[in-house]
């Protein structure tokens, strides 16, 4: 097996908290950042910017800026769970319920559990990680004939593997963190790190070196379940 695909498989998000006390190297940190710079972006737009935050005091305010859960995102989030092993081997996509608490996983229960929830500080979602990667982009700019500007996000997305396989291949542990974005947080965010109102916050990736286990049970479709030959429903090479 090729080294790369190796890190390819091995790629997870690390759920678990870091350990504070275990920084990352400035070394490391160009090295991952000369993988960003690599991105391959639509028409070379580069339509990114990276705020890096490893100050301490910078940390902890942004962990002080609350968020709260979205009623939206917990019942399109059902969606794609499955409620046994067996049951997410069997489907290939998705995620385990148990990730979950148990209010969030019950349909019927999913609008009192928002209702009932209290504001929760990012540092819930930071967990101890000495660094985060916040990715920033310029909303007025879109690469040409790009409506909606689809080919800049598949770029920022571009941008997050890039980042993604590098922080993987140096021992590190990564997570995307999508509240960053969500308005309320943003707006503190963008206030607190002087960010411009011109522009919006893609991601975070929270990164350092996991004080637990990381491991979970991680499923892909097979090759022939999504691969078709010459034209769509043809699953036999010819």
């Amino acid at each position: 097996m090729s080294e790369t695909l190796k890190i390819i498989q091995e790629r997870q998000s690390t759920r678990v908290p870091f350990d504070k006390k275990h920084p990352i190297s400035k070394e490391n940190l160009e090295k991952i950042l000369e993988a960003a710079r690599w991105t391959p972006t639509a028409h070379n737009m580069q339509n990114f910017e990276i705020i890096v935050v490893d100050d301490e005091e910078v940390l902890e305010k942004i962990g002080n800026i609350k968020s709260r859960i979205s009623e939206e995102f917990l019942r399109e989030n059902y969606e794609q769970l499955s409620f046994s092993k067996e049951e997410l081997m069997k489907k290939k996509t998705g995620i385990l319920g148990a990730m979950f608490p148990p209010e969030w996983v019950d349909p019927a229960k999913i609008s009192e559990a928002v209702k009932k929830a209290t504001p929760m500080p990012i540092s819930q979602s930071i967990r101890g990680s000495p660094m985060l990667l916040l990715v920033i982009y310029d909303s007025r700019k879109r690469a040409p004939a790009s409506h909606g500007d689809v080919l800049g996000f598949m770029s920022l997305g571009c941008l997050m593997e890039n980042i993604w396989l590098m922080a993987q291949s140096l021992g590190i542990g990564l997570q995307i963190l999508s509240a960053f974005a969500a308005p309320p947080v943003e707006t503190e965010i963008k206030k607190l790190l002087d960010v411009p109102d011109y522009m919006k916050i893609a991601y975070t990736c929270r990164l350092g070196y996991p004080a637990g286990s990381s491991k979970y049970l991680r499923v892909r479709r097979d090759i022939e379940d999504f691969t078709h030959h010459n034209k769509f429903g043809n699953k036999e090479p010819q």
